[in-house]
């Protein structure tokens, strides 16, 4: 009865070990569960810069006023009969 004892215990501890320190034990799953939660946040902002090009995409192939934006700010476009002010502040004096 004592050998058996005994070897229950030795493969008790031997579980143990293996759940804490095996392959697929405690000790991995907190590092997945780790990594997976900074892979969450890496892809919700990866989401959130995907849903605001889509929706400069939508909004350019819905109107020109989006494209007349765009030429205006990017390229420095100007409409025919329209006069260009630039003001150029003043230098200091050194």
């Amino acid at each position: 009865m004592r050998i058996f004892s005994l070897a229950l215990l030795v493969l008790f501890g031997w579980l143990l070990f293996t759940l804490w320190f095996g392959k697929n034990g405690v000790q991995d799953y907190q590092s997945i569960s780790a990594e997976n939660e900074v892979q969450h946040q890496v892809n919700a902002s990866l989401k959130h810069r995907n849903d605001k090009m889509f929706a400069e995409i939508d909004d350019l192939r819905q109107g020109l006023d989006a494209v007349e934006e765009r030429a205006r700010h990017e390229l420095g476009m100007i409409k025919q009969g329209e006069t260009f002010y630039r003001l150029i502040g003043e230098e200091e004096n050194q």
